[in-house]
């Protein structure tokens, strides 16, 4: 009995210790002044140093670089946060490219990721396992997809960020991330996607599969069909949620990823009656660099309206006279 007695103390100590373990191992503040993109950032008034105009917000947000926990794995990830004490709502970002290409630097943290934390919002995203000195290694959409999923409890460690309200956004194959981390959390309140690669069994480009799908994804070659399928969201927009509304944008003049596959998933989302809006850009590249105003505006809108607002669900049910 007395040894039962202790086996349960034992067994409740074990229990809280791994319920008190933090995801976030580190963050640190990230100086811009001694980064190399600071010289772009600034200008010299009168012998004083200040952030250009169109930078000014950098005086009111914070940049972290942060090392969090997935599957037992440190990986590295970015934050972003406004200086203001609150309780603000959060955007998930997922990056684009693979490995070192289109890895997150302190670039994209002012510009991407700064322009959203500006307008009120705790945003966070990640390199994905086995980046920027991270443990393990992506599988573009397999195993990796944990490294998203988590930063939803990730950020609940994060003080004033509100984890009611979270939103998530990813460009070109970030979008084939945030359409596969729709498909496994409930929450999410809503989606942005960009350039968004949403059928990789149509290979318009092979060197992708010679490069990318081979060497990243696990048995490529003897599971090319399922694997391809399963970060396809094409093959499965009936288990898309019907209450997290999407906003798809495109360029059609995007040779990365062809405008023609966000086409082809809107008529699925119409099947399934999947709250959607697509907007293509004409002569938009992949990343629609010619209207990036009218795209950063577009995306802020949209988080404001169901993150902030919000706004009620779109009735997707046919009605009307």
């Amino acid at each position: 009995m007395r040894m039962s007695y202790l086996a349960l103390i034992f067994l409740t100590f074990l229990s809280c210790q791994a319920q008190s373990e933090k995801l976030i191992i580190d963050s640190r503040i990230i100086e811009l002044s001694e980064d190399p993109v600071y010289p772009n950032l600034i200008e010299y008034k009168d012998g004083v140093v200040q952030y250009k105009d169109h930078f000014k917000y950098l005086d009111s947000i914070d940049i972290y670089g942060i090392t969090y926990l997935s599957d037992g794995l440190k990986v590295e990830g970015l934050m972003v946060k406004p200086k203001k004490e609150g309780n603000y709502p959060c955007i998930i970002y997922n990056r684009g490219g693979n490995r070192d290409f289109g890895a997150l630097n302190v670039g994209r943290a002012v510009t991407t990721l700064g322009e959203m934390a500006k307008e009120g919002y705790v945003v966070i995203a990640s390199q994905y396992r086995g980046n920027a000195g991270g443990e393990g290694k992506e599988e573009f959409g397999g195993k990796d997809i944990n490294d998203v999923l988590i930063l939803t409890d990730v950020l609940k460690e994060v003080e004033s960020a509100n984890t009611e309200k979270i939103g998530m956004y990813g460009w070109s194959r970030g979008g084939m991330m945030t359409y596969i981390a729709l498909k496994n959390s409930d929450n999410i309140k809503a989606a942005v996607v960009g350039g968004a690669e949403s059928d990789l069994t149509q290979i318009d480009r092979p060197e992708m599969e010679t490069n990318v799908f081979a060497e990243l994804i696990p048995n490529y070659e003897i599971n090319k069909k399922k694997e391809l399928e399963s970060r396809s969201a094409i093959y499965w927009a009936n288990k898309f949620p019907k209450d997290v509304p999407i906003l798809m944008l495109h360029g059609n003049s995007d040779w990365r990823v062809k405008a023609e596959k966000s086409l082809r998933l809107a008529l699925e989302f119409e099947k399934y009656r999947i709250p959607y809006r697509l907007k293509i850009f004409e002569g938009g590249d992949h990343g629609i660099r010619e209207f990036r105003t009218e795209v950063n505006k577009d995306v802020i809108n949209w988080f404001d309206k169901y993150l902030k607002n919000d706004a009620p669900l779109p009735n997707m049910e046919y009605h009307g006279r």
